[in-house]
């Protein structure tokens, strides 16, 4: 699945090319992904000009000028394509797990604009798109979710009053998009390594100086996830057509039995699975 980092490339990808454009028309060939797209969508979003396209979480947000939205998530395998009407053979795949030639089949939703058109695929259909009538329905469809670890509101005092008597793991903590919006498997893996976390500790247990590491560190390997164009788990590509690189840079995710790269450790990496997902991480350095 997308994490942050990936999803803030796809928006990057999308804003280049389709802010201040107006949608001609929209074609959905099958509206069933997660949830069931309405009968109305079309018409709904005809018309539509794009002011902007934002991001929270792992959610792209297409903002229209006349202050409705749409939310569109990629869930495991959605894919995002541009594609130039006059060159119908080139075109960029912006999203996560696919190759980067668009498929001949899964292409649920099309938005037409002048010159371009944007095709949503997805195999799996764990995506969804959802129109929200303005800003009040737009908020309260985020009220649910934890600060992403960008905001100021993602600090000492907000941790240690959320861990408190908290009976899980820091890993477990760090996929609950409850407590924090973005982080996945694969950063989270990342963060507890810099931070020299086992990620089995119980959150409760933590220091304040832990705390201090999980904040400082979750804003750095995600900002340099970013820079980085994300991680090319698969076959990631930005608007430019060029992988990711910041998987060239894993300290432990995927890297089971090999030796630890932190500087005088002599550890290795280990696997085990917490909540059902891979977690890595040094039995030296994160004890």
């Amino acid at each position: 699945m997308p994490e942050l980092p990936e999803v803030e490339i796809v928006k990057q990808s999308l804003s280049k090319k389709i802010e201040r454009k107006r949608i001609n028309k929209i074609i959905i060939t099958n509206r069933n992904l997660r949830f069931k797209i309405p009968l109305k969508f079309e018409e709904l979003l005809k018309n539509k000009v794009i002011k902007k396209v934002t991001r929270f979480s792992k959610y792209l947000i297409l903002n229209f000028s006349d202050e409705s939205f749409c939310l569109i998530h990629l869930g495991m395998s959605g894919t995002v394509h541009l594609i130039k009407k006059n060159n119908i053979s080139k075109f960029t795949n912006t999203s996560f797990y696919n190759s980067p030639s668009l498929p001949k089949k899964h292409n649920h939703v099309e938005i037409h604009f002048e010159g371009l058109k944007v095709i949503y695929n997805d195999p799996r259909r764990f995506g969804f798109f959802k129109f929200i009538e303005n800003k009040k329905e737009l908020e309260k469809r985020f009220s649910h979710l934890g600060p992403e670890p960008f905001f100021k509101t993602f600090n000492i005092e907000y941790l240690i009053g959320y861990f408190t008597n908290k009976k899980k793991d820091i890993k477990s903590f760090l996929l609950d998009q409850k407590f924090v919006s973005g982080i996945g498997n694969i950063y989270a893996s990342e963060i507890l390594f810099l931070c020299k976390i086992n990620p089995t500790t119980y959150a409760s247990k933590l220091t304040k100086q832990d705390c201090k590491k999980i904040i400082t560190y979750s804003k750095s390997i995600l900002n340099r996830a970013i820079k980085k164009g994300g991680s090319s788990i698969r076959d990631f590509k930005n608007i430019t057509g060029k992988s990711g690189n910041f998987q060239k840079e894993f300290r432990v995710y995927q890297r089971e039995n090999l030796s630890c790269l932190r500087n005088k450790c002599n550890g290795k990496i280990q696997k085990i699975f917490i909540s059902n997902r891979s977690t890595f991480f040094c039995n030296t350095c994160q004890k």
